[in-house]
């Protein structure tokens, strides 16, 4: 991933940068060790390190770079974790919309899409493009592939229609950094080439096979004991009442 790469090298600037001040400032040391006599005139030695000063000053402000730089990857990956976060709970309010469109499509304001199957297709395609956009922004997916999707998208009407009604609002969120202005670019390259090739594939939904007719429901035998006693203790009602009018 280009971040990762990118921590990677920051990383090794700070640990050479490390390195050759560490050297600098053990040179004295490495010096007198070297020395053929063992009472080094220190005098001497302290001219040869202040040679070193401005060595040791341009090494320290590499240093610090390779910290700001560090930071610097720190905060961007940060500010991703927070957009990935975003994008996941969005993607979750579109699951449950996909779920039940006639209760939560309302929500999101009107469509200018009648039939329910193209409705959901069209919530389909967004998330489609959604998942090829991050994966784009992060680097997961490249160029080529990115491509390859989208031409398969766009062979399709729904694709099509998805992308007309949709360019819009994606120019609005994507164009104001130079990953998402080539996003952009590639969109539009491969939705136009799709149109330039040809009419797009009818999306035709396919009926689903008739069942086996239900057979004709049939009283339980419960319901048959429940009535039928219900129908004697009325009967035997009746009877003990014409009874005691005859008394």
């Amino acid at each position: 991933m280009p971040v990762v790469r990118r921590l990677g090298a920051v990383l090794g600037v700070v640990a050479a940068a490390t390195g050759v001040l560490a050297a600098v400032l053990l040179s004295p040391f490495v010096l007198e060790a070297l020395s053929s006599s063992k009472s080094a005139n220190w005098n001497q030695l302290s001219q040869i390190g202040a040679a070193y000063g401005f060595t040791s000053a341009i090494v320290s402000a590499l240093a610090l770079t390779g910290v700001a730089a560090s930071l610097t990857v720190q905060n961007r990956q940060a500010r991703a974790d927070q957009v990935q976060g975003i994008r996941s709970y969005y993607l979750e309010l579109v699951r449950l919309e996909l779920d039940d469109m006639p209760v939560f499509q309302p929500v999101w304001g009107g469509m200018d899409i009648a039939d329910p199957h193209e409705q959901k297709r069209h919530v389909y395609a967004d998330l489609m493009m959604n998942y090829a956009w991050m994966g784009f922004e992060i680097g997961t997916i490249g160029e080529s592939l990115l491509r390859d999707m989208l031409a398969g998208m766009f062979t399709g009407e729904a694709g099509r229609h998805y992308w007309s009604r949709s360019r819009t609002s994606w120019t609005a969120s994507s164009a104001g950094s130079r990953r998402g202005r080539r996003f952009l670019a590639i969109v539009d390259e491969e939705h136009g080439r799709a149109v330039a090739a040809g009419p797009p594939t009818r999306s035709v939904i396919a009926s689903a096979p008739a069942g086996p007719a239900s057979p004709a429901a049939r009283p339980s035998p419960v319901r048959l004991t429940s009535t039928s006693a219900l129908i004697g203790l009325g009967a035997g009602l009746a009877v003990g009442s014409l009874l005691r009018r005859r008394r």
